[in-house]
């Protein structure tokens, strides 16, 4: 017995011994390659790092995040006979990563997507990747492969099953919604700071955010343009009633469905209301409050409409979602005429999110069409623009996802404020107050 003892003794020293080396040997290469990565030394970081893939696989998520550059630049150093198995290498950082960090596997999948695309791979081994991402987690895709995804869509099915076009397009826009709402939250979380508290990391993460913000205007503005060949009127219609009897209880389609025909203005179609009394009895949610209340103003119930948009708006908890629903009674007032009180409704909407250009916007847009009415000579109707053009400003500064979309209002506006020539001749000083009348009632700097 004493002698098995003994044997069993000497084995598990033994054990401990090599796995404390060979735990050793992983932090010296780890340290080592770690060294080289940080002075760029790439091609001198290389054996050590492979090492640890190798032989270390768990030891620190930095082996995957420092090693996907350094397989590339050896990728990019490679011989064009060398290039197949690098690229094998970058996937295998990828693929290891995923293996041992599946927790941030969505940004893993959009990683490998701009890769593959970058590699020429076909689009079909694109379009796998991407998907895996935007299943994952929408907000983890890029701008660039969101384009790609529902590029791929539209050029396979646009004529023969235009519905998964416009479905894709759905799940799309939502998605950006999404990533829209995920990085304005961050940016007001940073800017919401005591300035003294702002550090450098802070700075850079805010500028990344915005950047961010501006490359899903472009896509959404590229995916708008893509879908306007086919998303019309006289498509959604038909389509819509094609498969109403089929999704009649299906709330997710009723509500793209509805959606869609209200973004597009198809909403004096008789099928339209229709189509928002079944989203109503599938879904009694504020969105659909918010739909079905535009119904009934259409119709001339406003008292009952206002009791829906009341509805919609206590019952959303989501601070977000509350400012978007005001939103689109903003907007559905705008439509009746009612500005001042769609003017309202845009400033509540802004004080649940104060970053929401939009609705700046729409107030902007409401002042520029009213200048002819708000004012009886050149002087007063054109100072109007310039209320419009403050308007266009503020929006532009407070939400950098729809700059350009305010600049074509800034251009247009600037424009029409009044000229030298205007104040000269009705003896108005520039830089001295103006009362705008009317339901404006603002007071601005003239220009």
């Amino acid at each position: 017995m004493k002698q098995i003892l003994t044997i069993l003794f000497l084995v598990v020293s033994v054990s401990v011994v090599f796995s404390q080396e060979d735990n050793n040997d992983c932090y010296i290469k780890y340290n080592l390659f770690k060294g080289d990565y940080s002075s760029k030394k790439y091609d001198v970081a290389y054996e050590n790092w492979l090492w640890c893939m190798d032989n270390c696989p768990t030891l620190s998520i930095n082996i995957y995040k420092m090693g996907i550059r350094i397989a590339e630049d050896r990728l990019e150093r490679a011989a064009e006979a060398d290039k197949p198995a690098a690229r094998e290498l970058v996937m295998r950082v990828y693929n290891q990563r995923l293996q041992h960090y599946p927790d941030d596997a969505a940004d893993i999948y959009n990683d490998i997507a701009s890769f593959k695309t970058d590699q020429g791979a076909s689009d079909d081994e694109i379009f796998t990747w991407i998907e895996k991402a935007f299943k994952a987690d929408a907000t983890a895709v890029t701008a660039r492969n969101i384009y790609k995804y529902f590029d791929i869509i539209l050029n396979r099915h646009k004529v023969k099953a235009p519905e998964i076009v416009f479905e894709t397009y759905d799940r799309v826009s939502e998605g950006l919604d999404l990533k829209r709402d995920t990085y304005v939250r961050k940016i007001e979380e940073i800017k919401g700071k005591d300035s003294t508290l702002i550090t450098s990391r802070d700075t850079k993460n805010l500028s990344t955010y915005q950047q961010i913000l501006e490359n899903v205007e472009l896509v959404e503005a590229g995916l708008d343009a893509q879908l306007a060949e086919i998303s019309t009127c006289e498509n959604l219609i038909p389509l819509n009633k094609k498969y109403f009897e089929q999704y009649k209880n299906d709330a997710v389609w009723l509500r793209r469905a509805v959606s869609r025909m209200y973004n597009k203005e198809c909403t004096s179609d008789p099928f339209y209301p229709k189509l928002v009394e079944a989203y109503v009895h599938a879904d009694p949610s504020p969105t659909a409050s918010v739909f079905y209340a535009d119904i009934l103003m259409g119709r001339g119930e406003t008292n009952k409409a206002m009791e829906y948009f009341k509805k919609a708006i206590d019952q959303e908890t989501d601070s977000y979602k509350k400012a978007g629903n005001l939103y689109k009674v903003a907007r559905i007032l705008n439509k009746q005429g009612k500005k001042s009180e769609a003017r309202s409704y845009c400033y509540k909407a802004l004080d649940y999110a104060p970053r929401m250009g939009k609705a700046y916007l729409l107030i902007a847009s409401m002042y520029a069409s009213s200048a002819n009415s708000c004012g009886d000579d050149v002087v007063s109707k054109r100072m109007v623009y310039v209320a419009a053009l403050n308007m266009a400003y503020k929006a532009k500064s407070v939400d950098p996802s729809i700059s350009g979309h305010a600049n074509k209002y800034i251009s247009s506006y600037s424009e029409n404020i009044p000229t030298t020539k205007d104040l000269f001749v009705a003896g108005v000083k520039s830089g001295t107050s103006f009362k705008i009348g009317c339901w404006i009632n603002e007071t601005v700097r003239v220009p």
